[in-house]
C-alpha cells in the first residue's frame, strides 16, 4: 500500500517542499481573490442594492440607509467588490486546498479531487443563499421589530454590510459540515458510530458555533443551529458511506 505521505518519486516530501506548496498555492489563491475583486467590483453598486433588498423590504415606513463617513461609500463598494470575490473565487480556493491536502491522500483518494471541489462549492453557495433568502428576511425582521414609536431605525451602510458578509459567510462555512465530515470519514479519523453517539454533544457545540458565528440574539442563533443541526444528521449518513467505500478500497488493495 502507498504511504499517502509520499511523493509520486516514493520519497517523503521535505517540511521546507511543504512551505514551497504552500505558498504557490496561496499565491494562486490570491491572484483567484484578486480577479473575482476586480470583476465584481466593477458592479458593486448593483451587487449592494441587491445584498440591501432583504433589509428594505422589512425596513420600517422612514428608515434608511445613512453614510455616517465621506469614505464609507467608497470602503463599502470595496467590500462588496471582495464578498463577491470570495464567492466568485470560491471554487479555485477550495481546489487549491485539495491540492495542498493531497499529497497526504493515498492515490485512490486522490481521484476525489472534482467530486469534493463540486460539493464544497455547492454547499458554501446553498449555506449562503439559505442566509439571504431565509434568514435574512426572518432576522431583519426580527431584530427590527424594536424600532417604532420614538425610535428611528437608521442604519449605517458599512455596519450593514459587515452584519450581512459575516451571516453570509458563516452559513456558507456551516453549511460544508457533510463535505468535511466526508473527508474525515475517507481518512479514517471519524466514523459514523461516533457521530451517532455524540449526538448530545454535538447539539451543544452546535449552539454554541451559533452563538459565536451569528450576531447577539436567540432568534438568528436558533435559525444557525436548527440547519446545522440537520446538515449534522446529513454528516452521520454521509460518513456511513464513506467509511463503507474506504472499507472496500482497503480490502482492493
Amino acid at each position: 500500500m502507498d504511504d499517502p505521505t509520499q511523493d509520486v518519486e516514493g520519497e517523503k516530501l521535505p517540511f521546507t517542499a511543504h512551505l514551497e506548496e504552500l505558498r504557490g498555492r496561496l499565491i494562486k489563491c490570491v491572484i483567484a481573490l484578486a480577479v473575482g475583486f476586480a470583476a465584481c467590483y466593477s458592479v458593486s453598486e448593483p451587487l449592494f442594492r441587491w445584498l440591501v433588498r432583504p433589509l428594505a423590504t422589512v425596513m420600517p415606513e422612514g428608515s434608511f440607509l445613512t453614510m455616517l463617513r465621506i469614505q464609507e461609500g467608497f470602503l463599502t463598494h470595496l467590500k462588496v467588490g471582495l464578498l463577491g470575490g470570495i464567492f466568485a473565487a470560491a471554487p479555485i480556493l477550495l481546489y487549491q486546498a485539495w491540492k495542498f491536502v493531497a499529497p497526504g491522500l493515498y492515490a485512490h483518494e486522490k481521484r476525489y479531487v472534482w467530486p469534493f471541489v463540486g460539493f464544497a462549492s455547492l454547499f458554501f453557495f446553498t449555506g449562503a443563499a439559505f442566509a439571504y433568502w431565509v434568514v435574512f428576511p426572518f432576522g431583519f425582521q426580527f431584530l427590527l421589530a424594536y424600532a417604532g414609536g420614538p425610535v428611528q431605525a437608521t442604519l449605517s451602510m458599512e455596519a450593514y454590510l459587515s452584519f450581512a458578509t459575516k451571516l453570509l459567510l458563516a452559513f456558507g462555512l456551516v453549511f460544508e459540515l457533510p463535505v468535511v465530515m466526508w473527508f474525515l470519514a475517507r481518512m479514517g479519523l471519524v466514523s459514523h458510530q461516533t457521530l451517532s453517539r455524540g449526538r448530545g454533544y454535538a447539539l451543544v457545540i452546535i449552539f454554541i458555533v451559533a452563538a459565536i458565528l451569528t450576531p447577539p440574539d436567540v432568534f438568528t442563533q436558533t435559525l444557525m443551529a436548527i440547519p446545522l443541526y440537520i446538515l449534522y444528521e446529513i454528516s452521520i449518513v454521509v460518513a456511513r458511506f464513506a467509511g463503507r467505500r474506504a472499507a472496500d478500497a482497503e480490502a482492493a488493495a
